[in-house]
């Protein structure tokens, strides 16, 4: 399962330098009790204009967009496939698994923003669990009951989403429908038995029949959880993504005391309201809560878990074996975080990354030069050809685990000198 006590405690950290860090120098504060802003301050200002609208908003619009496509696509799917199993062909399935790696991409590169709502409401977990729980998937599959329940358009979303625990749900549990050893699963498959030892060992039969409604239920849910992550950031996201989440789902989505959505909170930063009394606040929550956050995740958890023997069985993405790939997505979005948004609409002028270029050049130095490493080791994985869960201990792993703890580092030593400086 994916571990948590991390994140409480970057949330911890995050609110303590809320608290604590509006008597740091002479050019911190609130800007609107202390009259114009300094230089700093303008500059960390735009920073988070251009992080929020260029980061955030159109990372979790991708991955709205794409959750209901393969919500929509697995209910197509599904309902062939009861209609006339024959109908379903390799190419649908195909495209399937292609909008699911697609939608994987987008949720993993949105990771180096995890604070906010997707720890606060319990997205994250709920969405990103591993490993799957197939003794508990056994049973709800082998049950016509609940099988029953889960094919049944919304209620069925509702019955996936609340009554089956977070190791069944999101995107693991979808995968291990669409993906076996690394490679897309076959029509053929789905129209025979389930094959995996969890199920014959206990003599349950179930077909793609199952399947295909389980995974449709349990994309539903992931869709909804996506839309309240896009929906609780960006006030002006699609009003019907909000009618969604707020009325048909009643879904939680705004900042608690204050009502904003979690964008509108970060960019009101100093003002009444905000939770973020200082400008600093906010760069130092980009960088420890959010950026931080991963990094340490991916080097001590996604990838030393298994490496260490500590849990041999905390493999992410092991049926669809694009376990280097997803932590190569988490290093892009601390680039992206770091460098003033995504690849396609970056303006490296208003970005954490320019700040440290221009008032600590050394430091700025030091984290591209880790942020580079990240990615070279990383790149190495890939290319070895030799999947995470097949080689868990591979010299090229401790590479990428000891070069990611120190982007950590980096990143650490950047908001420190920020915080006071």
């Amino acid at each position: 399962m994916k571990k948590l006590f991390y994140y409480a405690s970057v949330v911890a950290m995050a609110m303590t330098m809320t608290a604590g860090l509006t008597s740091c120098s002479d050019d911190d504060g609130n800007g609107a009790d202390q009259g114009e802003l300094t230089e700093k301050e303008l500059m960390m200002k735009d920073i988070t204009t251009q992080y929020v609208n260029y980061v955030i908003y159109p990372t979790y619009a991708d991955l709205a967009t794409e959750t209901g496509e393969l919500y929509d696509m697995l209910v197509e799917a599904k309902e062939k496939f009861k209609a006339d199993a024959a109908s379903l062909t390799q190419a649908e399935v195909d495209a399937i698994c292609a909008k699911f790696l697609q939608a994987r991409q987008s949720w993993e590169e949105s990771e180096a923003f995890l604070f906010g709502a997707a720890t606060n409401f319990g997205i994250d977990p709920h969405i990103d669990t591993w490993p799957l729980d197939l003794d508990g998937l056994v049973t709800e599959l082998g049950n016509s009951e609940k099988i029953a329940m889960l094919d049944n358009g919304d209620e069925g979303i509702a019955y996936a989403g609340n009554k089956m625990g977070q190791e069944l749900l999101g995107f693991h549990g979808i995968e291990f429908i669409l993906f076996r050893d690394g490679a897309n699963r076959t029509v053929e498959s789905l129209r025979a038995n389930e094959t995996d030892p969890a199920f014959t060992d206990k003599g349950v039969q179930v077909s793609g029949r199952e399947e295909l409604i389980y995974a449709a239920a349990v994309a539903g849910d992931l869709r909804d959880r996506c839309w309240q992550l896009e929906v609780a950031w960006n006030e002006n996201a699609p009003e019907a993504h909000i009618t969604r989440v707020a009325d048909e789902c009643e879904l939680p989505y705004t900042v608690e005391g204050n009502n904003y959505t979690y964008g509108k909170n970060m960019l009101e930063a100093t003002n009444i309201g905000s939770t973020y009394a200082t400008w600093r606040t906010v760069m130092t929550t980009i960088l420890v809560a959010g950026c931080s956050n991963i990094a340490a995740e991916v080097s001590g958890q996604k990838i030393g878990q298994a490496y260490t023997g500590a849990d041999p069985s905390y493999i992410e993405s092991p049926y669809s074996k694009k376990s280097f790939t997803d932590f190569k997505d988490n290093i892009i979005s601390i680039e992206n975080s770091l460098y003033g948004g995504v690849e396609a609409s970056r303006n490296e002028d208003n970005s954490l990354m320019a700040y440290l270029k221009k008032y600590n050049p050394t430091q700025a130095t030091a984290l591209e030069a880790a942020l580079e490493a990240s990615f070279t080791a990383l790149d190495a994985c890939i290319a070895s050809g030799v999947a995470f869960v097949d080689a868990p201990q591979a010299a090229h792993v401790k590479t990428a685990m000891d070069a990611i703890a120190a982007l950590d580092e980096e990143l650490n030593k950047a908001a420190d000198w920020i915080a006071v400086n």
